[in-house]
């Protein structure tokens, strides 16, 4: 495609014509010569933004960015609602690809119940890889904001799913044919299918109505980058059983291939919440089929303690993500 904004007829056939969820709060959303969304919502509901911009191949592009920017609105307790997407492309961008992704997209929205509800697409030699940037917009009724009464020392905290599992994703995606020498091809194509995790907002809406305190969703930096965040941000300190932290065996058998921690691994699709009852939130989480585990305790002072059998270590901070460590 020719470089700088996306002409009208492509934008018509390859961008506005993916697009089919509509939500009734969407007043005007993404069109020919709209800069503007518009969204109505009653005196009593809050809008809730996110923004995150993620790079991967385009096929997977909306997947990635989409979840990550949707997950973040989710840990707020809101009910996500739509979508702006600014979509970067190389000049190599075939139509076609354009057309995929928005396919992705729409589909990704389309399970989470949300619209896309504008943005912008360009060619630019500026990027060598497409760059999505997604704003998620949500809502909640202003008796929400004080659901979650925040984290504090003496709760339990709970782990949903697994760890690991964008970067473990990616891997797969992205180093099949290098993975497959040393693995099943079974085995990466099951890593590589993980993408059906990426959503935590079943999770965040059972666990607002089930005794959580706190949310943190687990994304760049890992478990151990979102277990420091979250205590940073509260004043906590932590008590960890490594031992108990979910992960995936594909997980593992990939990052020993490449020599990563698969602690400070990329980690969308999971969850940390705090609750003054995990087990009680662990079993709820259960009943809508979500894997769950407590995974240790908030404390007073500023100890971030990992327990592992007889080891004991402390918590760094957040580190660069591991998946930088893999040639992309």
């Amino acid at each position: 495609m020719r470089r700088g904004k996306i002409s009208e007829s492509v934008l018509k056939r390859s961008v506005l014509k993916k697009i089919k969820t509509h939500r009734e709060e969407v007043i005007n959303g993404a069109g020919v010569g709209t800069d503007c969304a518009v969204l109505s919502l009653r005196e009593e509901y809050e809008t809730m933004l996110a923004t995150t911009p993620v790079s991967a191949p385009v096929e997977d592009l909306s997947t990635y960015a989409i979840s990550m920017a949707l997950n973040n609105v989710a840990v707020s307790g809101a009910e996500p609602i739509g979508v702006l997407l600014t979509i970067l492309l190389p000049e190599e961008t075939a139509e076609c690809d354009l057309q995929k992704l928005m396919e992705r997209a729409e589909t990704v929205c389309s399970v989470c119940g949300t619209e896309i509800i504008g943005g912008h697409t360009e060619v630019t030699p500026v990027v060598r890889r497409p760059v999505m940037v997604v704003t998620g917009v949500g809502k909640r009724h202003t008796s929400q904001a004080n659901l979650l009464p925040g984290v504090d020392p003496g709760q339990d905290i709970v782990v949903s799913k697994w760890i690991g599992l964008e970067g473990t994703i990616r891997l797969a995606k992205e180093h099949g044919e290098e993975l497959c020498a040393r693995y099943p091809a079974r085995m990466i194509e099951e890593a590589a299918a993980f993408d059906k995790y990426l959503s935590i907002i079943p999770e965040a809406a059972t666990a607002v109505k089930s005794g959580v305190c706190g949310m943190h969703d687990v994304s760049r930096g890992g478990i151990f980058g979102a277990l420091w965040e979250m205590a940073q941000r509260a004043g906590v300190g932590l008590e960890i059983d490594l031992k108990r932290i979910p992960v995936k065996q594909e997980t593992i058998e990939i990052c020993e291939f490449y020599g990563l921690n698969p602690y400070e691994l990329l980690s969308g699709g999971s969850l940390i919440m705090t609750a003054k009852d995990g087990s009680a939130l662990v079993k709820a989480l259960s009943e809508k089929g979500i894997p769950a585990v407590v995974v240790g305790r908030t404390t007073d002072g500023n100890d971030r303690v990992i327990f592992n059998e007889e080891e004991k270590r402390y918590l760094d901070k957040p580190k660069e993500d591991q998946i930088y460590m893999v040639h992309w």
